[in-house]
């Protein structure tokens, strides 16, 4: 029906017949006989001289066939690619006719997102939405071109799978073969891939579809995409590099311009310094160590285990209230309390210099390179709380929006192997329980000191955002065995629902390790927004609604019969 598509035309068409297929995106009457129409389609708008009185409305389906010709000189349009030329029709077929639609779609207006969500076909014509789609297609490709280049087989595993204990709530289904019993969605194709390993596939990839149920944000949906990929007979260097190949060629598909190799830093290092496993490192307001400084003070208020500072340049003008406000934030997120002081020709002016020494004072100024003008903020607490708060509070401070500052990749690497007991006291991977740990903290393990045994676990970040983890994993069923008994799951539970992969450990499973990324996440840096749902086709709202569908939604009688089910009434 077309033979070119609207944005593509250039001055160089100049004399040619074609024909175009797209929406009516604008109106300008020129005259009575006269009309100017702005043709959309997913490559762009192209301007259409119509003769003759027609009833073409906005988001009209057309055909036009006309011929090519240059705009004069003074009606080019220098801010659309077509705006050197347009087409004189010579034919318009309405292909459909439409009713106004329920939003504006141009760019200049705000509009309610459950509007857009419950009317999504039309959402999805704004140029934003097409220029996002267009670049999680090209970073889907870059993905998988950089994966094949490096030898992976791409390989689907199911959907419909026993539930496991992966950190999230599983999404179930239940099974009418055997009522009462259920299906779950993965979250994640950990367990198939790591027996894709024991079955040979050395180097397995996959953009895999994951479904965990926990509360939506801005970097959070239900489904998600991620690429997942394990690989056999490699260190964790060599995954580091697999993966740092297929993001960079994703980035530079994008972009253009190819990042230089991604820096890494330890977990340990980042929490000392950003006070977060997923540091934004495109701006300063690092953690400062002052424990030492106040080993004798007898201000109590630093009475503590752990003191840190943070020194936020040109500070100073900040108001009292924004001072008291940035306290109870910091209380809010379990610190006793916060202490400020500004630097004003060369003292620290602040509610609580009377109770610090001189000397104090002046290790305080020479630690953190203090100037005139500049503000400290320093909390006290024990190191993990130290480290919480402030690491919050130089987001709170000083975080650019996430598409700004250029992009800064890091990978964290060093994880600890449990990041703390629940309230039952057992531990709590810090991944998941299929991760090695360091071959010299086995022995902790065993000693029972838990806390103190490293990973070989690794985190990808970007611009404060975790993209993905990944990891060594245990493929001794002895050490796998070792873990499940640290986590509290007894030899009966373990078979029970990892049975399937201990017993495959039996058969001759190589050394692996791989990774997982999130696809939405590395596609909205990419396309410059600030929550995953503006790159998905259809995504849920922050409550997890879907306005289009109206999902979730009850099912009939019938359908809960056939699977032996009963809704329980719902809670008064």
């Amino acid at each position: 029906m077309r033979t070119d598509r609207c944005g593509d035309l250039r001055l160089t068409d100049e004399g040619r017949s074609v024909s175009l297929c797209g929406w009516v995106s604008r109106r300008r009457e020129h005259g009575e006989h006269l009309a100017f129409i702005d043709l959309r389609d997913r490559s762009g708008i192209v301007q259409v001289v119509v003769d003759g009185a027609q009833d073409l409305r906005a988001e009209y389906v057309l055909q036009i066939k006309g011929e090519v010709r240059q705009r004069p000189d003074e009606t080019t349009n220098t801010s659309i690619k077509t705006g050197e030329i347009e087409v004189q029709a010579q034919e318009v077929i309405v292909l459909s006719e439409a009713e106004p639609p329920p939003f504006p779609l141009d760019e200049r207006t705000e509009i309610d997102e459950v509007l857009r969500l419950r009317h999504r076909y039309v959402d999805l014509r704004r140029e934003r939405m097409q220029k996002n789609l267009t670049i999680r297609s090209k970073v889907n490709s870059a993905i998988r071109q950089a994966m094949e280049e490096q030898g992976f087989v791409e390989v689907e595993t199911p959907m419909l799978i026993a539930s496991t204990p992966e950190g999230a709530r599983d999404f179930v289904v239940p099974s009418r073969k055997e009522p009462g019993s259920f299906y779950a969605l993965p979250q994640s194709p950990q367990i198939f891939k790591q027996l894709c390993m024991v079955g040979g596939v050395d180097r397995y990839y996959q953009i895999a579809r994951c479904l965990r149920d926990e509360d939506l944000r801005a970097d959070r949906q239900f489904e998600f995409m991620q690429l997942d990929a394990e690989a056999s007979f490699v260190t964790q260097e060599d995954v580091l590099a697999f993966i740092s190949y297929a993001v960079l060629s994703a980035t530079e598909a994008i972009t253009g311009e190819r990042p230089s190799e991604i820096p890494r830093m330890s977990w340990q290092e980042a929490q000392e310094r950003f006070g977060s496993d997923k540091p934004d490192i495109r701006f300063g307001l690092e953690l400062v160590e002052l424990t030492d400084i106040f080993t004798s003070t007898e201000f109590r208020a630093f009475e503590a285990p752990c003191i840190k500072g943070i020194r936020v340049p040109k500070g100073s003008d900040i108001s009292r209230n924004r001072l008291d406000d940035l306290t109870e934030k910091c209380k809010q997120w379990g610190a006793k309390g916060l202490v400020w002081m500004k630097v004003e020709n060369g003292e620290l002016n602040s509610p609580v210099s009377k109770f610090l020494s001189e000397e104090e004072k002046s290790a305080l100024k020479e630690t953190l390179l203090v100037e005139d003008g500049d503000l400290l903020l320093l909390v006290a607490d024990e190191r993990d709380m130290v480290r919480h708060v402030l690491g919050l509070l130089r987001l709170e401070i000083g975080r650019p929006p996430v598409t700004e500052g250029g992009l800064s990749f890091l990978w964290v690497v060093d994880f600890p192997l449990f990041e703390g007991v629940d309230e039952e006291g057992n531990p709590q991977p810090a991944h998941h329980p299929f991760t090695m740990p360091h071959e010299e903290d086995i022995d902790k393990l065993e000693k029972g000191d838990l806390l103190g045994v490293r990973s070989q676990a690794y985190d990808l970040v970007l611009n404060g955002w975790e993209l993905g983890s990944g990891s060594v994993r245990i493929h001794k069923r002895e050490i796998q065995e070792m873990i499940f008994q640290v986590l509290g799951i007894e030899s009966e539970e373990a078979q029970e629902k990892f049975g399937f992969l201990l017993d495959a450990f039996r058969y001759g499973a190589p050394p692996h390790a791989g990774f997982a990324f999130g696809m939405d996440r590395l596609t909205a840096i990419l396309a410059g927004e600030e929550n995953i749902r503006e790159v998905i086709a259809y995504p849920k709202t922050q409550s997890g609604a879907d306005p289009l569908t109206s999902a979730p939604n009850p099912i009939d009688d019938k359908h809960l019969n056939e699977l032996g089910l009963r809704v329980l009434p719902p809670k008064q």
